[in-house]
């Protein structure tokens, strides 16, 4: 009875220390992102022309398995609130960085880019849309999106700064 209190007591007590297992060098670089942030910053409809402001509420937090960067976004673009789930990782197979992204609004397709951390930079490239965040700070990044229409140029769509929130 007694050594299976004290199994049963280290299996407890091993559980937590699992679940902080260290991530690997790769995924240590996308460790900044975790926690709540809120971005804001203004948009322009290349078709129209028009302005608009957005925010993004993000929350991100490590899976239990700590090989999945996981963010969910509560966003309003020109007073349109959006939902979405993204997940980041590391490929070790291809190396490579990987963006995935799934919507529960506004008939948003899920997609997944390829994503490179050069420093302080992350690149998100799909074939018409660019997203760039500049990390200035472990608390601050500016964010900007970019959209090729004509299959040579980019042009900024939106931008802004996010903020790490206490």
């Amino acid at each position: 009875m007694r050594l299976s209190v004290i199994v049963a007591l280290a299996a407890a007590l091993a559980l937590p220390l699992a679940a902080q297992r260290p991530l690997s060098a790769p995924l240590q670089k996308l460790d900044i992102s975790t926690g709540h942030w809120v971005f804001h910053g203004t948009s322009r409809n290349l078709r129209t022309g028009k302005t608009g402001n957005w925010t993004w509420n993000e929350h991100c937090r490590w899976s239990t398995n700590r090989q999945f960067l996981e963010c969910s976004f509560s966003n309003v673009w020109s007073g349109k609130p959006t939902e979405s789930l993204v997940v980041d990782t590391y490929n070790p197979n291809d190396h490579n960085y990987w963006h995935y992204e799934i919507f529960t609004s506004n008939s948003e397709h899920p997609f997944v880019s390829k994503m490179t951390i050069a420093g302080n930079v992350w690149t998100e490239l799909t074939p018409h849309e660019k997203i760039v965040y500049v990390w200035s700070s472990p608390h601050q990044v500016n964010v900007k999106i970019e959209a090729m229409r004509d299959g040579t140029h980019w042009t900024t769509v939106d931008q802004g700064t996010g903020v790490k929130q206490p």
